[in-house]
Formats: structure tokens, C-alpha cells, sequence
């Protein structure tokens, strides 16, 4: 799949800024994905670590580190990305490691346009299955409800997973 810095100009408008979207990552974007992540509450200090560690290791190997973005700007400031690549050892499955938007756009339909853009991307480099993990805290019940609304279905549920009472649930998309 080749890299583009400017993939697509988006013709809808969100508060009049047109939004562009790009699949290489740039060095600035590690300080804005953590401010992303932050701004949402949801994450551990080590997972907003982990976020930022995946686009230091995308800008560091390119490609070949496995992790695909795809960054939403407006004027020129990253408003939501998606990463995710393909599963080691498998022919057709993807993961999606992280969806987030600024906390201004949530629930204006900005995320579910994101995804469906991640899920054309994924298609076109010969993807059919999209997995997705998150926890089954209270907190994310938003989170489970955005997937099962994106058409996602609930594939595993692995018990105590991150601590006790703490499941990772495992949802899955077959692309058509």
C-alpha cells in the first residue's frame, strides 16, 4: 500500500473546516495523539504510552512496523486518527489498535466516518476481517455501543482479562 502525506480531501464540513485526510504519519503527530487520548478520559497513563510509542514506531520503520494510520486534520490540526494493521500469521484479519477523536467531535458522527474510511483502507489492501478489543468497564459501555452501531458484533469476551472484573471483549467486522 503506498504512502500518501495527503490522501483525500473531504467534502463535508465539520463547524466549516473541511477536513483532509492523510495516511503518513509526521513527527508532530506524536504529541497530538496523546493530547487525543488524554482529552478522553478513558485511558491509564500506560495506555496513552502505548499510543504514542506506535506512532514513534511507525515514523522510526515506516511500513514494515505493521501499525497503518489513518489522521483526520482540520486547519491543519489532527482532529481524530485511527491505527491498525494487519495480524502477524494470518491471510485477511486486521486489528484496529486505536480509534479517537477530539472530545469536541464525539458524537457528531466524525468517529463512525473515520472508521468507515479505516475499514475502505483495510478492504483495499485485501482485508476481510476487522478485530477490535476494549474493556467491558462501565466506562466503555459508549465504546462497546459505537462498535455494535458500526455493525461490529461481540466475537469473545476473555474474563478478568486486564484486572479482576475487567473482560476484554473482542468484537468483529467481516467486510463485504
Amino acid at each position: 500500500m503506498p504512502e500518501s502525506h495527503m490522501n483525500s480531501l473531504h467534502s463535508r464540513v465539520f463547524d466549516r473546516k473541511p477536513i483532509l485526510f492523510r495516511d503518513a504519519p509526521v513527527t508532530a503527530d506524536t504529541a497530538r495523539v496523546r493530547e487525543i487520548i488524554e482529552s478522553s478520559g478513558f485511558f491509564s497513563p500506560q495506555e496513552i504510552e502505548v499510543a504514542q510509542e506506535l506512532v514513534e514506531e511507525r515514523l522510526a520503520k515506516g511500513i514494515s512496523s505493521g501499525y497503518l494510520f489513518l489522521f483526520a486534520e482540520a486547519e491543519g490540526r489532527v482532529i481524530g486518527y485511527t491505527c491498525y494493521g494487519p495480524i502477524p500469521c494470518t491471510m485477511e484479519s486486521y486489528d484496529l489498535y486505536w480509534i479517537a477523536v477530539e472530545q469536541t467531535l464525539r458524537g457528531t458522527g466524525f468517529g463512525r466516518e473515520l472508521l468507515q474510511r479505516t475499514e475502505q483502507a483495510i478492504g483495499r489492501a485485501g482485508g476481510s476481517r476487522i478485530y477490535v478489543e476494549t474493556s467491558s468497564r462501565e466506562l466503555y459501555g459508549s465504546t462497546r455501543g459505537f462498535y455494535g452501531a458500526c455493525g461490529y458484533e461481540e466475537a469473545a469476551v476473555l474474563e478478568d482479562f486486564y484486572a479482576p472484573g475487567d473482560h476484554k471483549v473482542v468484537y468483529l467486522k467481516v467486510l463485504s
